[in-house]
């Protein structure tokens, strides 16, 4: 049976492992991305992984997701937020193809956590999805009768700039936002507070943290059903560390929906949670990476 390797590249985390030809994740592992040495630290990183694991197993291609703005066809960032500095021009496919003489393909992470949502998540057998990762930020993924909608120049669904309220989607909405907010309303250091404890003190009752969670669903639904009034989607998948807390957040999100759609298109369009979670990224390159080959 036929072996691959997949790589996620995010901010804080590389994780990577290899993966059969039936989506089966055979081993797992991640290690630090320290994004502030830049994208040649984070391709050597890559490259590393890629050596230690050809080594061990017998590899037919090498699937990668990442952070930034990706050119599928060329396989390289054409652009990224200065986290990882100097990230646009990183040659992926280009770089692991010549040094182990296997097919590489590489996908932007939401993309690929959106792909693994429909292909084997909470989007499978929809025929158009729409998956957001809610984070630092805010991500977004358009998958339609199993193929990602990459736009004219591979930007399709950058949804986190979208422009409201004075603002952006990301910046009002983003888990980001929660932390800010407490902070600020309680007039406490902004490290007294992270998720996990905003959350359990709003399960306690807590008002403020209540209020900052309402305010963060109602820029949520929001910002979706504006996105929904463009493609119509049959599904909403939601994912990120903060929609773990899903029993927490999903009547808030759905009534926040339902306030900002029109009744035909809310009595259509659904709410869902992610599956994969972590293994969204690896799962997504690998899906990625068979489409490819599939097309070629």
């Amino acid at each position: 049976m036929k072996k691959y390797i997949s790589i996620d590249i995010g901010g804080t985390a590389i994780k990577y492992g290899v993966i059969n030809e039936n989506a089966e994740i055979l081993y797992r592992s991640e290690r630090a991305t320290e994004a502030y040495k830049g994208g040649a630290s984070v391709l050597a990183k890559a490259m590393d992984i890629a050596s230690e694991l050809t080594q061990i197993h017998e590899i037919s291609g090498i699937c990668i997701s990442t952070a930034g703005m990706v050119d599928t066809g060329k396989g390289e960032i054409f652009y990224s937020a200065p986290l990882i500095p100097d990230y646009a021009g990183t040659r992926f496919k280009e770089t692991m193809e010549k040094e182990y003489g296997i097919p590489c393909e590489v996908e932007n992470d939401v993309n690929c956590a959106g792909l693994a949502e429909y292909m084997s998540g909470a989007a499978k057998g929809s025929s158009i999805a729409l998956i957001l990762t809610v984070g630092t930020g805010i991500g977004g993924c358009i998958v339609v009768d199993g193929k990602v909608f990459h736009g004219f120049s591979n930007s399709a669904c950058e949804v986190g700039y979208m422009h409201m309220d004075d603002s952006d989607f990301q910046t009002l909405g983003a888990a980001s936002i929660l932390t800010r907010k407490v902070a600020e309303w309680k007039q406490e250091p902004a490290e007294n507070w992270n998720g996990y404890h905003i959350f359990e003190e709003a399960k306690n009752g807590d008002e403020i943290c209540n209020r900052a969670i309402n305010d963060m669903t109602d820029v949520l639904g929001k910002g979706i059903a504006n996105i929904c009034y463009v493609i119509n989607p049959e599904i909403v998948v939601l994912g990120g560390g903060i929609m773990a807390q899903e029993e927490f957040l999903r009547d808030r999100i759905e009534s926040a929906l339902k306030k900002y759609l029109v009744p035909s298109i809310a009595a259509n369009t659904r709410i869902a949670f992610a599956k994969h979670k972590n293994d969204a990224g690896m799962l997504g390159a690998f899906y990625h990476f068979m489409g490819c080959r599939r097309e070629s």
